[in-house]
């Protein structure tokens, strides 16, 4: 299966860093299927100077199925819901997967999702609002086992 990593940088060897922010599915190497969605996030991490890349990793799925994965469904359900706000809230929360598979929280799921945290919409009402969107996907390695797998094929230049 062939993935991508936007950054800043070429991205030889992927590792697990811990960000300085909250994100979707936790600490871990964020990748997608979508090469567009990578140069989304590798634009958006340049603030419109200099250049990016967009990284190429060829996973090896047959390979690793020895791993623990979670993957939600797309559209997201009641479980991705419960799992990013958790990762999103809690400091201290932890899970034991080595690869979580689902759709992205794009800006328009951002939006849905800050009105939940709000409680102007319920679960039910959110999850029946992400119904309607179209959702990239992403896959994020949270162990080093999991890394094993993944293996550097390219990087691209990209530029705003």
């Amino acid at each position: 299966m062939k993935l991508y990593h936007g950054s800043p940088q070429i991205v030889h060897t992927p590792q697990i860093l811990v960000p300085n922010r909250t994100l979707d599915y936790g600490v871990g190497f964020y990748t997608t299927t979508s090469e567009e969605q990578a140069r989304d996030w590798a634009l958006r991490r340049i603030s419109g100077r200099g250049c990016a890349y967009v990284n190429v990793y060829v996973f090896d799925e047959a390979a690793a199925v020895g791993l623990k994965r979670l993957d939600f469904a797309n559209p997201p359900g009641e479980e991705w819901v419960d799992f990013v706000y958790a990762n999103r809230n809690q400091r201290d929360f932890t899970h034991d997967n080595d690869l979580v598979y689902g759709p992205v929280a794009n800006d328009r799921v951002y939006a849905a999702f800050a009105l939940y945290e709000q409680g102007l919409l319920n679960k039910q009402e959110l999850i029946l609002e992400l119904k309607t969107y179209s959702l990239i996907d992403q896959m994020v390695f949270h162990t080093e086992a999991a890394l094993e797998y993944l293996a550097f094929a390219e990087a691209k230049e990209v530029r705003p």
